[in-house]
């Protein structure tokens, strides 16, 4: 896993000096890549190019980079790993015996032929020679891996950028400064798009306000107006001529051009579904383990992440069966044993025979991780996971520098429990007028949270074989307030994944914000996808938004913080479009989300150790901003600061934080996401 940055000046850059102005870009990022760092410079000097390394495959200096190419050409900066490059240099290499030259032809002004003569054994050559071959659009179809890059053509003088199919691998760019400084700047984190020279781009409000709906600023926008994220499995290509002419917000009018399609995944698999259960179970277990395969190769120690989860659970044992070794586990445990899921882990890893480690975290020692999330998240960023990610993350790269993890099995598998319960209330309580249907709602949330939890606990006890439902007066009450606002089983999910469901009276200066499926980011319609029925509609909006711009962000940034590298095998391409040829039937059973993957993982852990209550990785936030966090999150909330900085009109926020003090609501997600921003916004100063 690496970090890069790039910079491309305009016809009048006597204001910049590209040769400090790279660097210290580059060095924002050591995080990401501690074990080596480099730059490029083309001959005018103004066009640059810096890379820091974490070395994983090829940790000799023919991985080096920025890496030119065999002919010249090409100069690449890469973060990723080509999991299928072994593969895709022995294709290469076919190609070029078969050859009755035994070289290829290449642009004029460079060699005009080479031979394939490899120096090292990194996948960052092997892309770089298959785009020379092949050129770029055939090697993205044939690469199967994580990545993001940054590709220069000296012939054409023309720039590509690359983001992998799901977007495990961030990338930004934009235009920043004014002038003589006006400078096109890309790069994996926003901190080094920040170290331009004179960086003064303004806080995006529109940004904010989807930010305070969803706890994150979702793809194609960041917190600050004309720097973007580039999607997930797109290219944007500029000529150097261009690149200030554009538009280049990633609108579907600009440079952005997919080269792979969730929507095209979707819509085959849907039309060819895999129908019998035997054929499906078998086709899914063994691209599973072929995806698990590749990403175990690595030159460094490597671990998997274990929660005794199903997801983490089957990519433990689908590991272990595959390696002559035990297999390092790791997990993190709290002192509050209502979030504590090490027993579970600690249960499935001695079934397993791994070798575990345990990590057990105290209240003080989570919150302390909280004064470090601005600047690791670099834009507000609120899902509160964020700090036991970070801390496992943090555990296991004392013993290994690449660790597994199970994301993404929820979005293609239905594990997530709106999936489940959002379809089935509305199919109880859609025949009731809205006003009925808010006075449920209303009368649900007249018992305190506390009260249903009490709730909760004695039907457990009276049925101690169920599964039961954890943290139960805060879905209950979550349920509730849903109740009172939606007319549509759409709105039923914009509203479950919302925090505030009106920004726009809680932003300042945003007059007219409103959003809804079809303005919240989504590539398409309700009705584009009117053959899909409404839990599969929320599978794909939340592998379309959730997944890349919260899970995939949120362990990215946790992880590369301590320079440790993440894999994630549900997301291989070929495991997403087989997910979407299962039926639903075979995903959610018998009101249970993830029943495909149960039934591969009994075959390896025995059926009492995986199944209970989602839980999911949480920690107790409501309750330390009642407690320890209570004179932080007082400070950050001040109502005269809040007007004063001018994001916020405090009234909202104040009513909001007075009645999670009191315990009879938990509104822990609302304040989070006020508190992330606020605590950004003192970062940056």
């Amino acid at each position: 896993m690496c970090g890069f940055v790039g910079i491309v000046l305009g016809k009048s850059h006597s204001g910049v000096d590209l040769m400090k102005a790279t660097p210290r870009m580059a060095n924002t990022l050591v995080h990401r890549g501690p074990d080596d760092s480099g730059l490029w410079y083309n001959k005018d000097k103004d066009v640059s190019l810096g890379h820091q390394r974490l070395s994983i495959v090829d940790r000799s200096a023919a991985g080096h980079q920025p890496m030119v190419s065999l002919s010249g050409r090409y100069v690449l900066v890469f973060n990723g790993e080509i999991y299928n490059h072994l593969e895709l240099r022995k294709e290469l290499g076919n190609q070029f015996v078969s050859s009755s030259v035994g070289s290829l032809e290449v642009m004029k002004g460079f060699k005009t032929k080479f031979s394939l003569e490899w120096k090292g054994y990194s996948d960052t050559e092997t892309l770089l020679s298959c785009i020379e071959v092949w050129g770029l659009e055939q090697t993205l179809r044939s690469c199967v891996g994580m990545f993001a890059f940054a590709l220069w053509d000296r012939t054409s003088s023309t720039l590509s950028l690359v983001r992998d199919r799901l977007g495990e691998k961030p990338l930004y760019y934009g235009l920043v400064g004014q002038g003589k400084e006006l400078a096109f700047v890309f790069g994996s984190e926003l901190k080094a798009l920040r170290a331009y020279p004179n960086f003064n781009n303004p806080l995006s409000r529109k940004a904010l306000a989807e930010y305070m709906h969803f706890s994150y600023v979702p793809t194609p926008y960041s917190i600050y107006e004309g720097i973007f994220k580039l999607p997930a499995g797109c290219v944007l290509q500029l000529t150097k001529k261009d690149i200030f002419s554009q538009n280049l917000s990633p609108d579907g009018k600009g440079p952005v051009k997919p080269y792979w399609s969730l929507d095209k995944a979707v819509e085959t698999g849907v039309a060819n579904p895999i129908i019998n259960e035997g054929d499906a179970l078998t086709a899914l277990e063994d691209q599973l383990r072929m995806s698990i395969n590749l990403q175990m190769i690595s030159e460094v120690p490597l671990g998997v992440f274990l929660s005794g989860g199903v997801d983490s659970s089957i990519i433990a044992a689908l590991m272990q069966v595959q390696s002559t070794r035990a297999i390092k586990t790791f997990t993190v445990g709290f002192e509050e044993a209502a979030f504590d899921e090490s027993p579970h882990a600690r249960a499935v890893a001695k079934h397993l025979g791994t070798d575990h480690s345990e990590l057990y975290v105290t209240s003080s020692q989570a919150q302390s991780v909280i004064s470090h999330l601005p600047k690791m998240y670099d834009e507000p960023f609120a899902d509160s996971s964020q700090i036991p990610t970070h801390l496992v993350c943090n555990a296991a790269r004392q013993k290994v520098t690449v660790a597994l993890s199970g994301d993404a099995g929820d979005e293609l598998f239905g594990g997530y429990n709106r999936y489940l319960w959002g379809p089935r209330i509305w199919n109880q309580l859609a025949w009731l007028p809205f006003i009925l249907r808010q006075g449920v709602g209303f009368g649900i949330r007249a018992l305190p949270i506390n009260g249903w939890d009490l709730f909760g606990g004695l039907i457990n006890w009276f049925r101690p074989g169920s599964k039961g439902i954890s943290q139960l007066g805060d879905k209950v009450h979550k349920l509730g307030s849903t109740l009172t606002r939606v007319n549509s089983i759409e709105e039923i999910y914009l509203d479950l994944i919302s925090k505030w469901n009106n920004p726009g009276v809680l932003v300042r200066n945003i007059n007219g914000f409103s959003l809804d499926l079809r303005t919240a980011g989504f590539k398409k319609s309700i009705d584009q996808l009117k053959n899909l029925n409404p839990v599969e509609q929320m599978m794909y909006y939340d592998s379309l938004t959730y997944l890349p711009d919260d899970i995939l962000c949120k362990v990215d940034r946790a992880a590369m913080a301590v320079s440790l590298e993440t894999r994630i095998p549900f997301l291989d391409h070929r495991v997403v479009e087989l997910s979407w040829k299962l039926p639903l039937s075979m995903k959610i059973r018998n009101y249970d989300g993830k029943w495909a993957l149960r039934q591969i993982l009994h075959r390896y852990v025995p059926r009492e150790l995986i199944e209970r209550p989602k839980a999911g990785f949480s920690i107790p936030i409501g309750q330390w901003l009642r407690g320890p966090l209570r004179d932080w999150a007082e400070e950050l909330l001040n109502p005269s600061q809040l007007e004063q900085q001018g994001y916020f009109n405090s009234a909202p926020i104040q009513k909001v934080w007075t009645q999670h003090k009191s315990g009879r609501y938990d509104w822990t997600s609302k304040l989070w996401s006020v508190l992330m921003f606020q605590a950004w916004l003192e970062s940056i100063r």
